[in-house]
């Protein structure tokens, strides 16, 4: 039955009633549907009201209206709906379902004045013309605000109690759970104790995250979740890169107890404020730390080591106290190397036409418009570090090759451990299937069968892990006795296999990481540097060497630069190569030229050349100059003495140059004919008459 309103006239009804509702969290969405209800059932009022035209908004159920929250698009769509004049009344349970602070709250009042909009509620309706209206929403929005202040103060406050008494238990993680007295203890589950076990074992072997997650996806090794909205139940999937995070930097498995780890802060962002999480926090810096909480899969000392390493992995260099994660390159001290002046980490840049030279630089006041504090080429200093590491380590070869053969075997039983509590789990699970099968009455076949379908589930499962651990054993590489003998020998010649040309970078780099804490580098002069190793386990080892030449200084000279310049024209880079070792010249890093090297030089300073000589037939050499005219070397030789036969030379023990047409050309040509004839080498001018034959008379 339609009920006039003393306050909504004919205008009012000719336009629309809108009907907004809103709960706070979605958790209220999924629980609270009574509250749903009563406000759907606000639909109804307005059509009791006199109103025809209802549209009903509840997009912005599981928002909080509350200040720096995010936006809500059903209240914006209503404020612009008023705006254009389309909207004769607004209704809503109650006030605080409309807005939860004074801003959203005066802001929609506005609007509704301006256009003659009214405002209902469970009980009234509101004209924003009237004072007393006005009045009345004024004190229902500000004890809206009130009440919303006060709950969350109680709620925190509350908290805050419990969590001091380390019983704050919203969700644990993977791994643990609750005992009679409700408090948390590891679960009794073999299988997700080991699962959790084996991700702090193989962080301690690889010692970066993106490694040990690598190893499960690898060998597709699945790990519990405790997923978000799953209840208590444990779900079994190969893990992401980030559930391994949560679980290596989760203090909660060292046996501590958090609270307040991540808070939540208000930020101005874009001229508006939004709440967000802050950054995480240091367990010893959050508003609840209770050590020795409970029973923790590793201990604390453990736990800030774990810590301290991942900080490390990263490539920031302003974390002068960290030392990087091994990664792809050819410095082997990178990360351990600290400047002996100012105390910082230097950090490596590669240089050269590939970008594998490595060059150690601390950056002293550099970035301030300065110099860098220290620098030096990293192969020589490589090297000599290299030497000192294989001494301390060498003689410990043999019981590194009996720990290898160990690691590889316990590797393969962590898989084949895995593979067994899964079938134990399967086979329960399949037991189990299989006595609810047996229990039921087999003429309730609406039961019956979905009871046998997952009985039937549950031993595909078992079939196919027991498949999986056959296939594993039949695929496992057995170390047979010469294995062992080979990996031995490998100990026994640990210098050998350090120097290999096979041996991978990387694997260095985590052998040095393995016993070194860190390397002091100084420069006693300019030609001398200094370093300390710091061994693990305090010991130090103090050594100087002549500091590694730089690139200048190891330069091609002018010198050989011009003859390679002048050669390259018409020569090829092995001939350019031959002429500078006959003059005495060296590479920049005083070695003999080669093709190779030759090449590399014109490379560098942009110097167009060839491989091999390019052929001119109007241009000869000494020896092709005597083959083409049927004489010998020395004949030409004395024609260009005499200045008869001119010749061209473009650098001292270069090829001559001869030209086809200088030998074609007088008085060359009759003196070489009168040679061929008798014998003699007649030259005009010069004295003959004792001159012996060159070829015998016939």
């Amino acid at each position: 039955m339609t009920q006039r309103h003393p306050k909504i006239t004919p205008e009012h009804l000719r336009l629309k009633a809108i009907v907004y509702l809103r709960q706070s969290s979605p958790k209220q969405v999924d629980q609270n549907l009574e509250s749903q209800r009563l406000q759907y059932a606000m639909a109804e009022r307005a059509k009791q009201l006199g109103f025809t035209q209802i549209e009903t908004i509840d997009c912005d159920l599981g928002k909080s209206a509350s200040l720096g929250a995010a936006d809500r698009l059903g209240f914006d769509y209503i404020i612009s709906s008023v705006a254009q004049g389309e909207v004769g009344m607004v209704l809503g349970r109650e006030v605080s379902r409309l807005s939860r602070n004074n801003k959203d709250w005066c802001h929609l009042l506005e609007v509704c004045q301006i256009f003659h909009t009214l405002i209902a509620d469970e009980d009234h309706v509101y004209d924003l013309d009237l004072i007393d209206d006005q009045l009345m929403l004024g004190i229902k929005g500000t004890m809206s605000v009130v009440e919303l202040k006060v709950l969350k103060m109680r709620l925190l406050r509350g908290q805050e109690e419990k969590a001091r008494r380390g019983e704050m238990l919203k969700r644990l993680p993977a791994g643990y759970e609750r005992d009679m007295d409700g408090h948390a203890v590891i679960t009794a589950d073999t299988r997700v104790r080991e699962a959790i076990a084996l991700v702090f074992k193989k962080f301690r072997e690889l010692r970066t995250i993106r490694q040990a997650f690598q190893w499960f996806r690898d060998h597709d090794v699945p790990l519990p979740v405790n997923p978000a909205r799953g209840g208590n139940r444990l779900v079994w999937q190969i893990p992401t890169q980030a559930f391994v995070r949560d679980v290596l930097v989760n203090p909660f498995y060292a046996g501590a107890y958090v609270w307040g780890r991540r808070p939540v802060e208000t930020v101005f962002v874009d001229g508006k404020l939004k709440k967000r999480q802050g950054s995480l926090r240091r367990p010893q810096d959050c508003r609840v730390f209770i050590p020795d909480h409970h029973e923790g899969y590793i201990t604390w000392e453990t736990y800030e080591q774990n810590q301290t390493t991942i900080r490390g992995n990263n490539m920031h260099l302003e974390t002068s106290e960290s030392m990087a994660a091994v990664r792809e390159g050819s410095g082997l001290l990178t990360g351990l190397l600290r400047c002996g002046h100012c105390g910082r980490k230097l950090h490596v840049r590669y240089w050269g036409g590939r970008g594998t030279n490595a060059r150690y630089l601390c950056r002293g006041d550099f970035d301030s418009g300065g110099e860098y504090c220290l620098g030096f080429g990293g192969d020589r200093v490589d090297r000599r570090i290299a030497e000192e590491v294989l001494q301390v380590i060498s003689p410990l070869g043999v019981e590194a090759s009996l720990q290898t053969i160990n690691r590889l075997t316990d590797d393969e039983d962590d898989r084949r451990q895995l593979l067994s509590r899964r079938l134990e789990q399967a086979e329960y699970d399949a037991q189990r299937a299989f006595e609810q099968y047996n229990e039921v009455d087999p003429r309730n076949r609406l039961v019956a069968d979905e009871l046998e379908r997952r009985w039937n589930t549950k031993l595909e499962e078992v079939a196919q892990i027991k498949s999986d651990l056959t296939e594993f054993a039949n695929q496992r590489p057995l170390l047979t006795d010469a294995d062992h003998e080979r990996i031995r020998a490998l100990g026994e010649n640990f210098a050998d296999v350090w120097n290999d040309k096979d041996c991978p970078g990387k694997l260095k780099k985590q052998i040095a990481r393995t016993v070194i804490e860190e390397v002091i580098a100084s420069d006693i002069d300019q030609s001398t540097l200094r370093f300390v190793i710091h061994w693990k386990g305090g010991v130090h080892t103090e050594l100087t060497m002549a500091r590694p030449k730089s690139s200048a200084a190891q330069q091609t000279s002018m010198e050989s630069l011009e003859i390679i310049r002048k050669m390259a024209v018409r020569y090829g880079d092995d001939q350019i190569a031959s002429v500078l070792n006959r003059l005495g010249h060296r590479t920049g890093k005083g070695l003999r030229w080669n093709q190779t090297r030759v090449k590399t030089a014109r490379r560098n300073h942009g110097i167009a050349g060839q491989k091999r000589a390019e052929d001119d037939p109007e241009i000869l050499s000494l020896s092709a100059a005597a083959r083409y005219c049927q004489v010998s070397n020395k004949s030409i030789e004395r024609l260009v003495e005499r200045g008869v036969l001119p010749m061209q030379q473009v650098a001292p023990r270069a090829p001559w140059e001869i030209r086809r047409a200088d030998l074609d050309a007088e008085p060359v040509k009759s003196i070489l004919a009168r040679l061929r004839n008798t014998g003699k080498l007649i030259i005009e001018g010069g004295d003959s008459a004792d001159q012996l034959q060159l070829f015998p008379e016939k």
